[in-house]
C-alpha cells in the first residue's frame, strides 16, 4: 500500500508565508513527478507547481517568482515554499505523486489540506 500525507497549510494574512509538505510511504520503488494542485470553491483543480525526479520544475503562471517546490528524493517528500501570498491563493492543496512500486505504478493524490489567505 502506498499513502501520501500532507502537512501545512493553515490561516495567514495576505502578503504572509506559509509552508506545505507531502510524504508518501509504503511500498515504493521509485517516484517520478510529484506536483501541487489546488481547488477553489466552485472552481476546477488546477495545477501550481510540478517538480521531476531530476529536479525541473514548472509552475502555474499565478504563483512564479512566489512559490517554489523542491524535493527530498531520499525521505520521498515534496515541499511546498508559499511567499507573498494573495487571497486568490486560497484554497484545498493537494500533492500528487506518481509512484512506482514493485509490480505497477500509478498516480497517488494526498488528502489535502486547507490554505485560507485573509485580508
Amino acid at each position: 500500500q502506498v499513502q501520501v500525507v500532507e502537512s501545512g497549510g493553515g490561516l495567514v494574512q495576505a502578503g504572509g508565508s506559509l509552508g506545505l509538505s507531502c510524504a508518501a510511504s509504503g511500498s515504493i520503488f521509485s517516484i517520478n513527478a510529484m506536483g501541487w494542485y489546488r481547488q477553489a470553491p466552485g472552481k476546477q483543480r488546477e495545477l501550481v507547481a510540478a517538480i521531476t525526479s531530476e529536479g525541473s520544475t514548472n509552475y502555474a503562471d499565478s504563483v512564479k517568482g512566489r512559490f517554489t517546490i523542491s524535493r527530498d528524493n531520499a525521505k520521498n517528500t515534496v515541499y511546498l515554499q508559499m511567499n507573498s501570498l494573495k487571497r486568490e491563493d486560497t484554497g484545498v492543496y493537494y500533492c500528487n505523486a506518481e509512484i512506482v512500486g514493485l509490480r505497477s505504478r500509478a498516480s497517488y493524490w494526498g488528502q489535502g489540506t486547507q490554505v485560507t489567505v485573509s485580508s
